[in-house]
């Protein structure tokens, strides 16, 4: 009997879906979401569409939850690919909330998943252009954010709520703590022949963007799009093509970094007509 491959897809979206719509074929989709409602719409996109797909509920702040969800995939067959898109945005979450589900809650996954993750397999996780954003941070810093045990990371000064005066800002560190995180995990990773990258995505139209483009900083990220050189937003689907490669045979010699995608916003913050004053 074929073995099943396996590919996990924790946040129901439309990043999420996009990705998996490229690599999911003939393999068994696992969709994991907070939201049962979320996940079982997502499900019947993709089973419409002629993928194997079942569902899952998991809370990424939770290593109970998480680990459940290892067990309900690797039941299922081996574990070839990670798709992770969860997560929470300024807009939608106070600085603690999103230092749980953003960079805890990443690293989580990466540890639990990373323990049970095919040779030959891959994962993509889904950061933002928002950790671009930052000045460096200390190399002390870094190698906390990269390294520390996962149930220690929120334990850092620098995590603490005195130090950290937004949820953006605390949005922007946990993304840089994104792909810190995976250019550490993929070591690990790679003693299992398994590759790891992230994307760092700008403003892709999704309901969690729209959520952002109609909040509190709606009108600075409008003008963020007007003056980047692409002049527009990005589609989950160009993400899709990004994370395919990614996934696939034709990046099995990237692993451990991090793709910025976001229309050259971040050219024009440093060096353009966005950069500070």
């Amino acid at each position: 009997m074929k073995k099943t491959n396996v590919i996990v897809v924790i946040g129901a979206g439309s990043i999420g879906q996009a990705i998996a719509r490229r690599v999911g074929a003939g393999n068994h989709i696992l969709l994991a979401d907070l939201s049962p409602v979320n996940s079982d719409a997502a499900a019947k996109v993709l089973s419409d569409a002629g993928f194997k797909v079942s569902t899952a509920i998991v809370d990424v702040s939770s290593r109970s939850s998480v680990h459940a969800l290892v067990e309900a995939a690797t039941a299922i067959g081996g574990v070839t690919g990670l798709i992770h898109a969860a997560g929470v945005s300024p807009s939608q979450a106070p600085p603690s909330i999103i230092f749980k589900v953003d960079l805890y809650g990443t690293a989580l996954v990466l540890e639990e998943f990373g323990n049970v993750i095919e040779s030959g397999g891959s994962g993509v996780v889904i950061a933002s252009q928002s950790g671009h954003r930052l000045p460096s941070l200390t190399p002390e810093q870094d190698k906390a954010l990269a390294a520390t045990p996962t149930e220690e990371l929120l334990s850092h000064p620098f995590l603490q709520s005195d130090a950290v005066d937004s949820s953006l800002f605390a949005y922007q560190l946990s993304k840089r703590g994104n792909s810190l995180r995976v250019k550490a995990e993929a070591v690990r990773w790679g003693k299992r022949g398994a590759r790891i990258n992230t994307i760092s995505p700008g403003i892709i139209i999704t309901p969690l963007a729209n959520d952002e483009l109609n909040g509190p900083r709606g009108e600075s990220y409008r003008r963020m799009l007007e003056i980047s050189p692409a002049g527009r937003a990005g589609t989950p689907d160009e993400v899709g093509v990004v994370g395919a490669l990614l996934m696939g045979r034709d990046g099995a010699f990237i692993t451990g970094s991090d793709f910025l995608m976001d229309g050259g916003v971040t050219s024009a913050y440093w060096y353009g007509e966005l950069a500070p004053k």
